[in-house]
């Protein structure tokens, strides 16, 4: 028989890592990993050629440059999904809370040269 997944609280997740560009798994579903990140600085352009980028922003303002469209600018509560092949580049002017979900295994930098993030479970 299989049982109820545990309630998560996001908050508590967060609270448990200080470190910016590192996304860290909460949940599993349907094949994606569902992640909390916190943003800072700004991260290299980069494209991802399988699959869209779902940001949802939980506490503060994230802005998503494009390499050929404007810039947008999105807060708490809402989210931006990046079409698959878009080059981008999220940044933040100070520290922002994210939730991410993207399919398991799926590099968090796309293409940008950098190496991808552990994504370690919490």
């Amino acid at each position: 028989m299989t049982h109820p997944a545990p309630r998560i609280n996001l908050a508590e997740k967060l609270a448990m890592f200080d470190s910016h560009w590192d996304p860290h798994v909460v949940a599993n579903y349907n094949g994606n990993d569902v992640m909390v990140v916190k943003l800072k600085g700004e991260f290299p352009f980069h494209k991802h050629d399988d699959t869209d980028d779902f940001f949802l922003v939980l506490e503060g303002e994230v802005t998503m440059d494009y390499a050929d469209h404007p810039a947008v600018t999105f807060g708490a509560g809402e989210l931006v999904i990046v079409p698959k092949g878009v080059i981008h580049r999220p940044r933040a002017e100070t520290e922002v809370k994210v939730l991410l979900i993207e399919p398991t295994g799926e590099p968090n930098t796309g293409d940008s040269g950098v190496p991808p993030a552990p994504k370690p479970h919490i």
